[in-house]
């Protein structure tokens, strides 16, 4: 069975809602993950992605942050507890069992300034993820993780790597942390596919024509563990909606898995 897996930073929920609406009828993914959903609980529109035929999982707070799962399948909860470190009614993770796959998404502290508490918070955020994986799976068994990481982990997934090395989203104590996650068992999905530079998911909204001259970084993720990356057939990322009116400055990247019956719910 083909399982399609997207992720989107929608920088607001309401803002993006029918373009998320229209490319969810064209596209059709199983799952989409989303994040700055920005919205409280109850704002959530759920009722108009239950009529498309998606289920909703989310958990938002007022005007910044916010996570969310659309399913084309049953979900259950899984739990997201990270250290007592974490601001309280922080709607930044949410996961779910879907099709027997453990699915997390998360959405990772920009970080502001190297030199800033928001900085260290990031890293301090990023480590515990690690305590997290460790506590409630195994690196041998299913498991897949994406998101916003808010970090370009390789020279090859930021336009100007010379220049931007040293900055928030790309910096060495950045990638010494993520690396630290993905070491506890996790392969970058979209990489096994497109090894070769270029392929952002991340526009700055104030760089002029960044879209047009491919000014971008890569900060939006799908890894997963051996035995589902393993099934992995193929991993993209569609440019088209950053190109149109009013978008995120984000957009989709989303990945295929031919799961075995071993997998299948």
């Amino acid at each position: 069975m083909l399982f399609k897996v997207a992720s989107f930073n929608v920088n607001s929920i309401r803002a993006r809602k029918e373009a998320l609406l229209d490319w969810l009828s064209i596209n059709r993914p199983d799952v989409i993950c989303l994040q700055e959903t920005k919205v409280m609980d109850h704002d959530f529109p759920a009722a108009d992605f239950e009529q498309a035929g998606y289920q909703c999982l989310y958990k938002g707070q007022k005007s910044y942050n916010g996570v969310a799962i659309l399913s084309l399948h049953p979900m259950k909860p899984l739990a997201t507890e990270l250290g007592a470190f974490t601001e309280p009614g922080e709607a930044r993770m949410i996961a779910a069992l879907i099709q027997n796959i453990p699915i997390v998404n998360t959405y990772i502290p920009q970080g502001f300034a190297p030199d800033s508490a928001k900085f260290s918070y990031k890293l301090a955020w990023i480590r515990e993820l690690r305590h997290y994986f460790e506590r409630n799976f195994k690196p041998d068994e299913p498991l897949l993780w994406t998101g916003d990481f808010n970090v370009a982990p390789e020279t090859i997934d930021v336009h100007n790597p010379k220049r931007l090395l040293g900055h928030v989203g790309f910096h060495p104590e950045e990638h010494k942390v993520l690396d630290y996650v993905r070491e506890w068992g996790f392969q970058d999905v979209f990489r096994l596919h497109q090894p070769e530079g270029g392929h952002f998911t991340f526009w700055d909204y104030r760089v002029p024509k960044g879209v047009e001259k491919n000014l971008g970084w890569r900060i939006d993720h799908i890894w997963a563990t051996a035995p589902l990356a393993n099934c992995s057939t193929r991993a993209w990322i569609d440019i088209e909606p950053r190109k149109r009116e009013k978008p995120s400055d984000h957009t989709f990247i989303l990945a295929e898995f031919d799961l075995p019956d071993a997998f299948k719910g």
